[in-house]
């Protein structure tokens, strides 16, 4: 086959109507999807045909089969997980992304994409007051963010202690003791468990699960042997920070690498008004977070910033003969678990440059602002109660008992209006509702409020 430009017109034409279609109808449909896993796959063909299909027609099958199986992720009223939606000049942007098709491993080979990335990364520390020093990857989400920042920690924690990881591997190695928060995320473990540190030595939270400075000092004083600490900035269900001016100090006293899963608090740092959030985060080692929460960009936007260059190319970096190295700068491969990614750094450009700095502030406001808002409805709903302090854009409810709240939300998932996750925080249900989403507007909020007073009633 050859490459022919035209071939390419009535599959994109079909994906744009399709895609046209979904978002015109994005502000009346019901949030949950309305046909199951099995309603779709009767609609998908069960063996592939032997012979070529036309390429538009395989989009129409495509988006007939697929869309009522679809979440409304990108609606005002999704609050079920720290999920945002997706602006327009970032979705833009990944469009781009996909037909440029870019492999942006190195700078000399794709200097065009490669140079997006490096704009936006200077933008994000500047935003976000982190080292201007610092090293930023883009990696596929917080997941990963986490996973590029601990392995740093622990190449540069092994080697202050003498024992040659790229030489010799974890066997044998010093212990490498994993100090964190009784209520940190899950892709914490997860992280540590893919690089062999095995488990968290875990360290006392208050009642909004942030970490005690006292246990963390308890801790750090028993532990002689290389060191890593783990802080949050946004609890996964108070949306509270950790103390970071005192943690930090504690750490670097007793020769810790700190680093901080800011998933979507870090994005505090560029409200004037929720700065004082994370207060003292800058100082920490390494920052992990994801652009597709808070600022919106598609999926794929995870963000890894490292404060020490130098350990976090020696923990992902390589070089081989037929790669063309930068002589004086590091190429985005050493930076990030992977050769062969897409430019993921490019709907955060675009996300950014559409915004500017005071959009990207108006954003992070807005969400804390609807978060208050659902807070304030909540407290009129008779029998529920908000048992976090709401400063960032997490809450959560409780009703009268663990049975009343599950029936509550399952009530709440099934009328479709919204969708709120039920969880579980300090022993008890709760239903959980994180404000992510940029175009949360005061209808979103009205309507959420009245779907939970019908189910509640």
């Amino acid at each position: 086959m050859s490459f022919r430009p035209d071939d390419f017109d009535a599959p994109l034409e079909r994906a744009i109507t399709h895609a046209r279609s979904w978002l015109a109808a994005e502000p009346d449909r019901p949030v949950r999807p309305t046909d199951d896993i099995d309603a779709v796959l009767a609609r998908m063909p069960s063996h592939l045909q032997q012979g070529r299909m036309d390429p538009g027609v395989v989009v129409d099958e495509l988006a007939d089969a697929v869309v009522p199986g679809l979440m409304s992720m990108g609606s005002g009223r999704f609050f079920g997980w720290v999920i945002g939606g997706t602006m327009p000049s970032a979705l833009a942007a990944d469009w781009l992304v996909s037909a440029w098709d870019q492999n942006s491993a190195l700078r000399f080979a794709t200097p065009g994409v490669v140079a997006v990335e490096e704009v936006a990364a200077t933008w994000i520390l500047d935003l976000l007051g982190l080292p201007a020093g610092a090293e930023v990857g883009f990696v596929t989400g917080a997941q990963m963010a986490n996973f590029t920042g601990l392995a740093a920690a622990r190449q540069q924690v092994l080697t202050r202690v003498g024992w040659d990881l790229d030489l010799l591997g974890l066997s044998g190695a010093p212990r490498v003791t994993v100090l964190a928060s009784e209520d940190r995320h899950a892709t914490v473990d997860l992280a540590l468990r893919y690089l062999g540190l095995g488990a968290p030595t875990l360290v006392a939270v208050d009642d909004q699960g942030r970490i005690r400075p006292d246990a963390l000092a308890a801790a750090l004083a028993s532990n002689d042997g290389p060191t890593i600490v783990c802080l949050a900035a946004g609890n996964l269900h108070s949306g509270a920070f950790d103390p970071f001016t005192e943690c930090i100090a504690l750490a670097h006293a007793a020769g810790a690498w700190v680093h901080v899963d800011g998933a979507f608090g870090l994005w505090a740092a560029a409200s004037p008004t929720l700065r004082h959030l994370m207060a003292g985060c800058a100082d920490a080692d390494s920052w992990a977070t994801d652009a597709h929460k808070t600022l919106n960009t598609p999926y794929d936007c995870g963000i890894a910033i490292v404060r020490h260059p130098a350990a976090l190319r020696s923990a992902l970096g390589t070089s081989t003969s037929y790669l063309i190295a930068d002589e004086t700068h590091s190429d985005p491969f050493e930076t990030v678990p992977e050769f062969s990614r897409r430019a993921r750094g490019v709907p955060v450009w675009a996300a950014l440059r559409a915004l500017g700095r005071s959009g990207v502030a108006e954003l992070v406001d807005n969400l804390a602002l609807r978060a208050r808002q659902i807070a304030d409805g909540v407290a009129t709903i008779p029998g529920a109660r908000v048992v976090n302090d709401v400063d960032y854009t997490q809450v959560c409810v409780v009703f009268e008992n663990d049975d009343r709240t599950r029936a509550v939300t399952a009530r709440l998932l099934a009328d479709g209006v919204a969708w709120m996750s039920g969880s579980r925080w300090r022993g008890v249900e709760v239903l959980r509702v994180s404000v992510s989403n940029w175009s949360t507007d005061d209808l979103d909020v009205e309507m959420s409020l009245d779907a939970l007073r019908r189910a509640a009633a």
